[in-house]
């Protein structure tokens, strides 16, 4: 196994936003955006539901690709001008947002992405969901590798939804070194237990800090339940949001409540390289 990473040396202060975006309308929910981080005042982190730019609702984003995606260059930049209020807000915050959007690639793929927009007010196309839902799998391709984001000696890795579904995907983040995790989604009303159960175990199968953003409002079938949360590495929650509204909540991610909790749950340290040989089988 690799050697363990440093742990940070300071506190860092994240918020995990829950909204409602209004389908295809890209530029308006960048201003949208924009208000809710000068609402995280403090926040070095911002993040926001999974396809938050064009809004989660499969209709719009078949219909109208060309309105609804935004365009990665060559090195994953994304110079687009609605996104220019986002980018001021980032700037005159100091914070790195991360932001769900719909991305078209140089090479024809078109990803549910993660962008982040760093303090400086550049946007990237950082993150391609790897873990693809139901119909997701019409519009979309899936992601081909894992991303950490580096933030005030802060790894934390990057997923989407779905993807914290699968232990693996925190594992591997965690594997790579993360002090925490985080989770742009879209969660539908009808599903808070799988929503509150997931992240919570993340956090706690991998001791490490998870930032879950989530969507409100909506029609059916495309009606989002909120319960935004940060959760602490044991699982528990720092900050949540009710099921409705818009919130926008802060915490404090402590890298003295990481390492004691390290300290006293060592699996990390102590996953085996395997599960080992072949497994025995019993007849009853």
């Amino acid at each position: 196994m690799t050697p363990p990473t440093p742990l940070p040396e300071h506190p860092l202060t994240v918020a995990a936003v829950q909204a409602e975006p209004v389908p295809g309308d890209v530029a308006g929910n960048a201003a949208t955006a924009a208000r809710l981080v000068g609402r995280a005042a403090g926040a070095r982190i911002v993040v926001l539901s999974e396809l938050f730019l064009p809004a989660y609702h499969p209709p719009t984003l078949a219909a109208d690709p060309a309105g609804t995606d935004v365009a990665a260059g060559p090195d994953g930049l994304v110079d687009d001008p609605r996104l220019d209020p986002l980018r001021g807000a980032a700037r005159d915050g100091g914070a790195t947002v991360v932001v769900g959007a719909a991305v078209r690639h140089p090479d024809g793929r078109r990803t549910i992405s993660s962008l982040v927009v760093d303090a400086a007010g550049v946007a990237r196309s950082a993150y391609d969901k790897q873990q693809l839902w139901g119909g997701e799998r019409d519009l979309f391709d899936a992601g081909r590798r894992g991303a950490t984001l580096l933030v005030d000696g802060w790894r934390l890795g990057l997923g989407i939804c779905y993807d914290g579904c699968f232990p693996e995907h925190g594992r591997a983040a965690a594997a790579d070194g993360a002090h925490g995790y985080l989770c742009p989604s879209g969660y539908l009303a009808g599903s808070a237990h799988r929503r509150d159960l997931y992240y919570a175990a993340r956090a706690l199968d991998n001791t490490m800090y998870v930032v879950f953003a989530n969507a409100v409002g909506g029609a059916d079938p495309w009606r989002f339940n909120g319960g935004a949360a940060v959760y602490d590495p044991e699982g528990r929650p720092l900050a949540r949001g009710a099921d409705a509204e818009e919130d926008v909540l802060v915490a404090t991610l402590d890298p003295g409540a990481l390492a004691a909790t390290r300290a006293a749950h060592t699996m990390l340290a102590d996953r085996p390289a395997d599960q080992g040989l072949p497994r025995t089988v019993l007849a009853g």
